[in-house]
């Protein structure tokens, strides 16, 4: 637990990256720092960590678990798509990457993620820059809206959920995640059991707010390379858009001097299902590089 959060797959994440003594290992997505620590803490007494994250909040939580680590963990505000700038020269022995937003973001109502509590519609992991949810769907042309909802939501609804948010805010502009989650509930109609009627909508306007799929392929490719002679890249997805990308970009990589170490994804059991419920999507794959 991490500022009492759970870290996903914690234990097969460090299983995965093969932690040791003296590596350097990189967490593109650091959040609450419960895996850095781990792995600092599986690699003392000289491993080496980069921690990465586009949430100043996050970051500033993490510096505080890390400090205990002195110079040995160093932290960046960036994206993970930064990690091959960041380390210049230098190849990693792991790197790790827990896609999606945090526990931390979910939980603050003022971030806009959730449509559980009222809070303005901003969603972005950055607020530093990029345009908000709230943006999104009182400017964006009904059919691209519609576009969008499907393509990262997945959802069928997608033409009627557009049609009344754009016929919802030529009466006002929408600014709040419940008036946003009552409008969509209305229009989608009953989902499967136990999953509200908003959470696709949401999740395909978060996606596209932080560009959670913008050339994640690509990405993950630069990653691989950064990786020392039997390094390991280790990713942690929660939904199908995402698994889907790493599994395909992975399967490449096995044709191209990689390991495989993941047939299927490892995911969470029982017993972490129940302590953290946030974990069930949870799917964790991993590659290593050749020997030489």
């Amino acid at each position: 637990m991490a500022g009492g959060h759970a870290s996903v797959l914690l234990a097969e994440s460090l299983e995965l990256l093969a932690v040791r003594p003296a590596g350097l290992y990189v967490d593109g997505t650091l959040g609450l720092g419960g895996h850095a620590a781990a792995i600092l803490e599986r690699s003392a007494p000289a491993g080496r960590l980069l921690g990465l994250d586009k949430d100043s909040d996050a970051l500033e939580r993490a510096a505080e678990r890390l400090g205990p680590f002195g110079e040995r963990a160093r932290l960046a505000h960036a994206d993970y798509r930064e990690i091959p700038s960041l380390l210049g020269d230098e190849r990693a022995d792991g790197i790790l990457l827990d896609l999606g937003v945090s526990s931390l973001q979910l939980d603050a109502p003022e971030r806009g993620f959730s449509f559980r509590a009222e809070g303005p519609l901003d969603m972005r992991m950055d607020q530093s820059q990029g345009e908000t949810a709230a943006e999104v769907v009182n400017r964006t042309r009904e059919d691209d809206l519609a576009d969008l909802i499907y393509r990262f939501g997945e959802e069928r609804a997608s033409r009627r959920i557009a049609r009344a948010i754009v016929a919802a805010r030529r009466q006002s502009r929408i600014r709040t995640t419940t008036e946003l989650a009552a409008i969509v509930r209305r229009a989608a109609g009953r989902s499967r059991p136990g999953l509200d009627p908003a959470t696709r909508t949401f999740q395909a306007l978060r996606i596209h707010v932080n560009g959670e799929l913008e050339e994640l392929g690509t990405a993950l490719r630069s990653l691989a390379e950064c990786l020392a002679p039997r390094g390991r890249l280790a990713v942690i997805a929660f939904h199908s858009l995402e698994d889907r990308e790493v599994k395909q970009t992975f399967r490449a990589l096995g044709a191209n001097g990689f390991t495989v170490l993941t047939r299927r994804p490892l995911r969470p059991g029982p017993d972490e299902v129940r302590v953290n419920p946030r974990s069930r999507s949870a799917r964790l794959r991993a590659v290593e590089r050749a020997a030489a």
